[in-house]
């Protein structure tokens, strides 16, 4: 379920995440990537990889290198940082980036910026 209130889109219940698993939203034609670190920070981040075209982030592998939080790709293993989504490894090819919205979680509902889905 979706409820939109003020510039602010519930996505779901914190509860409805496990921690270090992915979980996909869709809103209209965007595809967005959910996931609940261990430290209960939640990151958003495109669930379309852009090396291979796949809608399959929210299937990645979470995991860290150092402080950072990562996520890798579970078509070819690139790593990306949750945080910023700039990749970290790229496996040999061209540098690339996820998108990433900021999220909230008010009330144990996770939210998202509505003008940033668009």
């Amino acid at each position: 379920m979706t409820l939109e209130t003020a510039a602010r889109v519930q996505v779901c219940a914190l509860s409805d995440l496990e921690v270090e698993r992915g979980r996909a939203a869709l809103f209209g034609t965007v595809q967005i990537a959910l996931f609940l670190l261990a430290d209960g920070s939640v990151r958003a981040v495109s669930n379309l990889d852009p090396y291979s075209g796949a809608h399959v982030m929210s299937r990645g592998i979470v995991g860290s290198r150092g402080d950072v939080p990562t996520l890798a790709s579970p078509m070819h293993k690139q790593v990306f940082d949750l945080r910023t989504g700039v990749c970290i490894d790229t496996q040999g090819r061209d540098a690339a980036a996820l998108r990433v919205w900021t999220v909230t979680v008010v009330d144990g509902n996770v939210e998202l910026d509505a003008e940033e889905i668009r």
